[in-house]
């Protein structure tokens, strides 16, 4: 697809076209960003862009899993309490002490964990079973071969493939990193991400509002959105209709960026500045898709060739289920992640409504558990002007095109909203 050319399925201006195909279009937009090697210390959130091999086995060497003491287990196979076996303490092994002298028949060494296990010892008997002697040892109760011994390899072994590309790296992956012997590793890079929002109407915060005026809550929420993603986010101040400012703030706005991200005039008024001057450029073309909010959109390639750009619609519902459904999978994509969607849970209608034929509806609900599954109730209208009932929902429920009626009872994905709802 060339972006202001024709495609399969639509035309400028033309028939809607589905949910899937603007968004191949979307993704078909880019070019993956080349890698950056850091220090494992640096790369909380990031993406790995490798697969991480251990060249060892984990733990490298069979080592105690208790502080205790080092046996042959024929030696202490009659230990009890009432009859114990007494041994002679041969040493200590510390945890990091190096590697210990063989160990002799009849004999034990006090070990700690992590203590490497002595050459001819096959199990440890806790101090709990012993008297804790130093010289001598009261053994009281025999040892299994194998128990409380971590083998080498238990944990990884040498050639194992432990982490894969496309995982976001989190504290205990970086221990991970570490424990396998990695110092540095690569990771992909973090796309910069510029936020636009225009109008002569949006007014940034703290502005005294004028008749007909708007805060900026879109600028401010997409780039929240991408920043929460781990994308590098500028927010430009809101750009009004003029063509020539329209201009300039745009070829200002691609310069840093890798993505640029715009809401407001792509619908089919008078004003729609920004349909106006990037289809001009013919390499941005708009449409509408078969979605609702969120109808009208853009999409194309700008800075010749290099940056790609996401024109939203300027309600803030629609905005906002935009970035859902179009913009998060492009961010998450450069970003290298395997799974470029939200998690979706499939949820029981209690409360039903209606919803627009032909058309896929993203509508807001409150999620509920319903025993071992979820439930899910509409949020307020369904306006894409109600910014208040978008905050207080927590998914996103789908609603097939065919469907006009949402009945309760009948079972609907839904696109689970913020962080660790599920």
């Amino acid at each position: 697809m060339t972006p202001g050319g024709g495609e399969a399925g639509g035309s400028p201006d033309g028939g809607p076209v589905p949910v899937e195909q603007h968004l191949a279009d979307c993704l078909g937009l880019l070019r993956p960003l080349p890698p950056v090697e850091l220090a494992v210390t640096d790369v909380l959130d990031r993406v790995l862009a490798e697969d991480v091999v251990a060249p060892a086995p984990l733990p490298g060497d069979d080592n105690s899993g208790m502080d205790g003491y080092a046996v042959r287990c024929a030696d202490v196979a009659g230990a009890s309490a009432d009859a114990p076996v007494v041994l002679p303490v041969a040493g200590d092994v510390a945890a990091g002490g190096g590697a210990p002298a063989p160990l002799a028949a009849g004999t034990t060494v006090r070990i700690m964990t992590g203590g490497l296990l002595p050459p001819g010892a096959d199990g440890v008997v806790p101090v709990e079973d012993t008297d804790g002697g130093t010289g001598r040892v009261q053994v009281r109760a025999p040892a299994e071969p194998g128990r409380f011994v971590r083998r080498a390899g238990d944990d990884v072994a040498a050639g194992e493939t432990v982490l894969r590309a496309g995982t976001r790296l989190s504290p205990r992956t970086m221990s991970l990193l570490v424990a396998v012997g990695r110092e540095r590793v690569l990771v992909r890079a973090v796309p910069r991400v510029v936020v636009m929002s225009t109008g002569d109407e949006v007014v940034q915060p703290g502005t005294p509002l004028r008749p007909g005026q708007v805060y900026d809550s879109n600028g401010v929420g997409l780039a929240a959105y991408a920043a929460e993603l781990g994308c590098e986010t500028t927010r430009v101040p809101a750009v009004g209709d003029d063509p020539a400012g329209l201009r300039a703030a745009v070829e200002a706005a691609v310069a840093p960026a890798d993505v640029l991200v715009t809401s407001g005039g792509v619908s089919m008024g008078a004003f729609d500045v920004v349909k106006q001057l990037l289809r001009e450029t013919g390499t941005v073309r708009f449409r509408k898709v078969a979605m609702q909010p969120g109808g009208p959109q853009g999409f194309g390639l700008l800075d010749g060739g290099r940056v790609p750009v996401l024109c939203l619609p300027g309600n803030p519902v629609s905005s906002m289920v935009s970035f859902e459904v179009f913009v998060r999978p492009v961010l998450r994509t450069l970003l290298g992640e395997a799974e470029v969607q939200r998690p979706r849970v499939r949820a029981t209608v209690r409360e039903g409504w209606r919803s627009p034929a032909g058309k896929r509806q993203y509508a807001r609900v409150v999620l509920d558990r319903d025993g071992d599954g979820f439930g899910c109730t509409p949020v307020g209208g369904q306006g894409s002007h109600l910014v208040a009932d978008l905050a207080a929902a927590d998914a996103l429920a789908e609603v097939p095109e065919a469907t006009t009626g949402v009945t309760a009872g009948t079972v609907l994905d839904c696109l689970v909203l913020g962080r660790g709802r599920v």
